[in-house]
């Protein structure tokens, strides 16, 4: 018997006019694809986000909005073709006939280059089944979002990214009752680029009271240097053929800037003599000019007035193995290019031989791997939960752990940058995650998602995910996930490496 087509949501209205979703599963809605700001481009391209054009009638909302500019094509996720313009949208999951939820905004990664909210890892249907409000957004990403423009000051700001994220916080500070949310139980979460995005906004002026929580998944540091930045427009426009000022960059096309930074990135990742670049070839980042952000975030956000802010903060154990794995950083695997890395990163000597104090029998490429994942992403979370602490605010910490191995205990799949993701979204049995997860699910694996779902979903209700909060500093409570305890990195031996901001 041919069941009948379920009836579409009645429309609901948000400030610009009426929208319509449809059923994700039954119980949880979903609003797909609506406008937080105008498109980013003609005479709005650089400049800070401008409020989106109202609609009449009802806006259909069940597919994703376009991408932002960007060379990637991602498994499972729509890809960015030039003349895609509407691209600051946002998504909606939430429980049917809700009302006052928490609600949970997400900041997907990609090295502030690629991504988007329409990767299948961020699908919000099991968190609004928990009880979440879910947003996800798409927000400038490339020389469009994180790119400086020379004098650009008040008409071409600095970090349109992160002022695009504000954006659609004051959309959902706005609109996100009439989807059955509570504007005053707003969380931010990110991973990577995402995390260190909303680890970001704590400090922006702007941004203050739209959020009262903030969950970091893999925060990556440090951020770019003024001086950085501007290099990286000189190299990025003589790629594209245009002088570096306003006018030369507004008269290349986003397909050429997206190009010329590939071919930008490319060239940094063959070159041995760049120094740090050549092992990590990301060209944008959030830009601390001491003006926008400041020229120190983290020594910023331990000075800042926090108390009441909560912050859950997760590094996986093995962050680089997957760079290593898809070929995305320089290999090392000679002693004599170990101490070149370490050279190129200013990293003092007793660091390599505490890895391998506590890394009997490892190899170069080991050792190499390992001092890249922690200063990328361990370490430098551990930094960000002590400043939080010492700005008043209450952080939690955890580690993500979970490997899958052959029967001889060979390692399938590591615990490595955004295979988290997956179990704390509950979409670990979506087969476009395979490589992340090393195939499809194994016994446990969905008792570790539940569990990560949870904390999550009681995080964004309570400020507690289950655990005991961090003490600033060496030791204290940390939640481990999918193993039964694991190790952080020696934070000792990193104590007098320096976090500040990146230089030329």
């Amino acid at each position: 018997m041919r069941q009948s087509a379920q009836p579409l949501p009645a429309p609901i209205r948000v400030r610009e006019g009426l929208v319509r979703g449809a059923e994700a599963v039954p119980g949880v809605l979903r609003h797909l694809g609506i406008p937080y700001a105008a498109p980013p481009f003609g005479p709005n391209r650089f400049r800070a986000p401008q409020p989106p054009v109202p609609w009449d009638g009802v806006r259909d909302c069940t597919a994703h909005g376009p991408v932002a500019p960007q060379s990637a094509e991602l498994p499972g996720a729509p890809s960015w073709s030039p003349g895609d313009e509407d691209v600051l949208t946002l998504n909606v999951w939430s429980p049917r006939g809700g009302s006052g939820l928490p609600v949970l905004v997400w900041l997907h990664g990609g090295a502030y280059t690629f991504g988007s909210s329409a990767q299948p890892d961020f699908d919000g249907t099991v968190l609004a089944r928990a009880g979440l409000v879910v947003v996800t957004l798409n927000y400038r990403l490339g020389f469009e979002g994180f790119g400086h423009v020379p004098g650009g000051g008040a008409e071409f700001p600095a970090n349109r990214g992160l002022l695009d994220q504000v954006a659609a916080l004051r959309w959902v500070a706005a609109n996100i009752a009439a989807l059955g949310g509570d504007p005053g139980r707003v969380t931010v979460a990110g991973q990577s680029a995402g995390a260190t995005s909303a680890v970001s906004l704590l400090l922006r002026e702007e941004a203050r009271g739209l959020f009262g929580r903030v969950i970091a998944h893999s925060p990556v540091g440090p951020c770019f240097s003024g001086e950085l930045a501007e290099e990286v427009t000189r190299t990025v426009a003589a790629q594209a053929g245009v002088v570096p000022t306003a006018d030369g960059l507004l008269g290349a096309s986003p397909a050429a800037l997206v190009a010329a930074s590939d071919r930008v990135a490319a060239a940094w990742r063959q070159d041995a003599g760049i120094g740090r670049r050549r092992y990590d070839p990301v060209l944008y980042g959030p830009v601390a000019d001491g003006t926008d952000l400041p020229a120190d975030p983290l020594a910023a956000h331990a000075a800042a007035r926090l108390a009441g802010v909560d912050l859950l903060v997760c590094h996986t154990t093995e962050e680089s193995r997957l760079f290593d794995a898809v070929g995305s950083t320089a290999p090392v695997e000679t002693e004599a290019e170990l101490a070149r890395f370490c050279a190129d990163f200013g990293l003092p000597a007793a660091l390599p031989a505490a890895y391998r104090d506590r890394m009997p029998g490892a190899s170069v490429p080991d050792v190499h791997l390992a001092l890249l994942g922690d200063r990328a992403f361990a370490e430098y979370s551990h930094r960000v939960a002590d400043a939080h602490v010492r700005a008043g605010g209450r952080a939690y910490l955890s580690r993500f752990a979970r490997r899958r191995t052959a029967a001889d205990g060979t390692p399938l799949v590591r615990a490595w940058h955004c295979a988290d993701v997956p179990f704390a979204f509950g979409n670990h049995h979506d087969p476009a995650l395979e490589f992340l997860i090393g195939g499809p699910p194994l016994a446990g694996d969905d008792e570790l998602s539940a569990a990560l779902v949870r904390a999550w979903a009681e995080f964004a209700a309570t400020g507690n995910p289950g655990w005991q909060p961090y003490e600033a500093g060496e030791g204290g409570p940390v939640r481990t996930w999918g193993a039964a305890t694991a190790d952080g990195p020696p934070r000792e031996a990193w104590r007098e490496v320096d976090f500040g901001p990146e230089r030329p």
